[in-house]
């Protein structure tokens, strides 16, 4: 297993990359079909939004809550919501140039500030964070043990963590992964979900809900191809992603088959 200090070296090479994003060429490939393709399909069939959606109603109201927004770069979609409505704010990420831009833009937030750090570093020493807003973050950590043991001790008690990370649960998926990953830039920092990672975050924190992504709607790319019109491809999409929306909240066999996963979780 890997230990802390293994987890802080390798972040600096992490740092590296997200400062300067030197992607090889599969990467790039990859970067291009994930964003261009999965964000745009998550765009038009309505994913995104819906999913933006529920993390405010996760949230909830925030005047008296602190926040910890978790790996957020240069700000993610809810950062400056965070920032402008939480009681107080703490935007983390190990990039300093991400977090420079973040910087400029909650300048004006007296309650709210960032800093570029390790979240494993002991110059990291906030506590009693009320909301942890990781938005595509907790995949980041090969050791998840180590993961939740630090992440229960930034929380309050009773305190949640919202995040949206990648599964590798879809056969499809796992395969396409397992090719690519020799050829991945960024592989010792990536490691979607499997069963083993979902199963301890659920022993160690209470799941309050979840909601997970591109199961069934993640065919829509092939049924874009099809001879028929617009609108019926996209109510085709929009009937599958309502299907993987609602069932994954109650169906780990029909989550396990989906891309992405939103996780409300309480620590106990």
């Amino acid at each position: 297993m890997e230990r802390v200090e293994q987890t802080i070296e390798k972040n600096k090479a992490q740092k590296a990359f997200y400062n300067h994003k030197k992607k090889n060429l599969p990467t790039r490939i990859w970067s291009f079909i994930r964003e261009k393709g999965l964000k745009d399909i998550r765009k038009e069939l309505g994913i995104l939004e819906q999913s933006y959606a529920l993390h405010k109603q996760w949230l909830g109201p925030l005047e008296d809550k602190r926040v910890l927004d978790l790996g957020c770069y240069a700000g993610n979609a809810l950062s400056l919501y965070l920032a402008q409505h939480a009681k107080a704010y703490v935007g983390i990420d190990l990039s300093d140039k991400g977090i420079g831009i973040l910087k400029k833009k909650i300048q004006h937030i007296p309650t709210a500030k960032a800093h570029a750090v390790d979240f494993f570093s002991d110059s990291f020493q906030e506590n009693d964070f009320d909301i942890i807003y990781a938005y595509g973050v907790l995949h980041h950590f090969k050791n998840v043990d180590a993961l939740i043991e630090r992440l229960e001790e930034k929380l309050t008690a009773g305190g949640i963590i919202i995040s949206y990370d990648p599964l590798k649960t879809s056969l499809p998926v796992w395969v396409l992964r397992t090719l690519y990953r020799p050829f991945q830039s960024d592989a010792a920092w990536e490691f979607p979900f499997g069963r083993k990672t979902l199963r301890k975050l659920e022993r160690a924190f209470t799941i309050k809900e979840r909601r997970a992504v591109l199961g069934t709607a993640k065919w829509y790319f092939l049924v874009q191809l099809l001879p028929i019109s617009k609108e019926k491809k996209q109510r085709w999409g929009r009937n599958a992603h309502q299907k993987d929306w609602e069932r994954s909240a109650t169906s780990s066999k029909h989550l396990l088959t989906c891309m992405q996963l939103n996780l409300l979780l309480q620590k106990k």
